[in-house]
């Protein structure tokens, strides 16, 4: 066990070895010294991380190791591109992002201290609907939501400054999602007629999709937001998937936003103009357009071409020059300075971090955490594709961030979170069996057997007496 604990702890500690060496190797290129600030910033990361790991041997001691160290190498990768940005544009969001990756390590040191049973959150199902749908329209309150590039998706807190709420509300509908179909997943798995060989699910049964269909489509007219409400009605669809086992769900659910995406590209410009950049990013029109143009998809196409297999080296290059560099365009900036391969590696973090949060769904033998599980890295899942497919012009930019490289206080506190829970869930998946058949419980087991039939022996013997002692009697 010991010679275990130690491994994991070296994955932890050379995920820090890591990000420090990045650290230092910036500066060295840049300023030409490591700034006071950023190593004090950095040295509480690495000791925050130390409880955290701390605290999970001690509360979950079967939970996932793989997790941490990836979500760690993750945030150390981007945050030290925002400060090779902010080297370039003279500001400092990396040191904010810092602060915000120390409250969220807080956070959730918290949480795995408060909760260590996820199934608890079953009993808030309906509060966690009621917060997550108050959490997702919070923009809309006029006086408090901000209308930025076209969407309107932020609130504005007077003295914390701008907070994305959709960040958390899918954390809160995840909770639902996920108790609200362990608890109907009968009724929904009964299938319908047979069309073109899809077995279709009853019309009684489509009300659930068709309302969350309605809401995420209210978000994208309301808000102009083509990525949370593309997120938010993946989420659903394939956490009803997972409780049916019924590919129809699948297929009427993408016709389902398809068409209402299509509409919406013809009825707000905002969207249309996101489609028609995907569609010919190199037109002159397009490209030199002030609003809704083309000029930051082909940016970032170049930065991506001039890093090549291994990169323009780290400040060696310009990914500066792509609008939204540090936050939309983090993938395309890592990708310049670190070619090819470093965008690999990026991906195959985040391919770590799925397939354990999926082994951990299949390992899990209750019906609640299988579904909040799946759902949960689903959509971390879905938004790691959609922000590479937007920047690769595989589909259209959706407006989305990386998650846990992007920065964004928002995106880093609640992706910490979700990352949390997984560990959670993986404690309750991995933890092994009660030993019913150990040699104890055999012995305990005999002896009551041993017992049950001297009783039923002495039961008997006291029945033969009597009945001769009754037969004497008549005699």
């Amino acid at each position: 066990m010991i010679k275990l604990r130690l491994r994991q702890l070296s994955l932890l500690l050379f995920s820090l070895l890591i990000c420090s060496m990045a650290f230092f190797q910036l500066f060295a290129r840049t300023t030409g010294t490591m700034p006071k600030s950023f190593a004090i910033m950095l040295g509480l990361v690495a000791v925050l991380s130390l409880v955290f790991w701390g605290l999970v041997m001690h509360f979950l001691p079967y939970a996932s190791q793989v997790v941490q160290p990836c979500v760690l190498l993750l945030t150390g990768m981007g945050t030290v591109m925002i400060a090779r940005i902010d080297y370039a544009h003279k500001t400092e969001v990396a040191i904010r992002q810092l602060m915000f990756v120390c409250l969220a390590i807080v956070l959730c040191s918290i949480l795995i201290v408060a909760m260590r049973d996820y199934r608890i959150l079953r009993r808030f199902s309906y509060v966690s609907m009621v917060v997550g749908l108050v959490l997702l329209l919070s923009p809309m309150v006029p006086g408090i939501g901000q209308n930025i590039n076209g969407a309107r998706i932020w609130i504005r807190i007077p003295g914390l400054g701008s907070l994305q709420p959709g960040e958390f509300a899918k954390l809160f509908l995840a909770f639902f999602f996920a108790a609200y179909l362990f608890d109907h997943r009968d009724q929904l798995a009964v299938g319908g007629r047979k069309v073109l060989g899809l077995q279709l699910p009853r019309i009684r049964d489509l009300g659930p999709i068709i309302i969350v269909w309605v809401a995420s489509m209210g978000v994208l007219v309301l808000q102009h937001d083509l990525g949370t409400s593309l997120m938010f009605f993946a989420m659903f669809v394939s956490m009803l998937y997972v409780a049916t086992g019924r590919a129809s769900w699948i297929v009427i659910g993408g016709v389902a936003f398809a068409a209402g995406a299509v509409a919406a590209s013809s009825l707000f410009s905002h969207v249309g103009a996101r489609v028609e950049a995907w569609l010919h990013p190199f037109d002159d029109t397009l490209y030199n357009r002030a609003v809704g143009g083309s000029y930051q998809i082909v940016t970032g196409l170049f930065g991506l071409a001039s890093g090549g297999l291994f990169g323009t080296g780290l400040g060696q290059g310009h990914p500066y020059l792509t609008p939204f560099a540090n936050s939309d365009y983090i993938y395309a900036s890592l990708g310049e300075e670190f070619g090819l391969v470093g965008c690999f590696g990026v991906l195959l973090l985040y391919i770590i971090i799925i397939a354990s949060g999926f082994i951990t769904a299949m390992k899990v033998k209750d019906g609640f955490g299988k579904l909040l599980a799946s759902g949960l890295v689903f959509t971390m899942a879905f938004q790691v594709f959609t922000v590479v497919g937007g920047i690769t012009l595989v589909i259209p930019l959706t407006g989305l961030t990386l998650p846990y490289m992007a920065a964004g206080g928002s995106s880093m506190v609640a992706n910490y979170l979700l990352a949390t829970l997984l560990i959670i869930i993986s404690n309750a998946a991995n933890k092994p069996a009660p030993e019913t058949l150990s040699e104890t419980f055999q012995h305990e087991a005999l002896a009551a057997l041993r017992d049950r039939e001297l009783k039923e022996r002495e039961a008997e013997r006291a029945s033969k007496t009597a009945r001769r002692a009754r037969g004497g009697a008549q005699s």
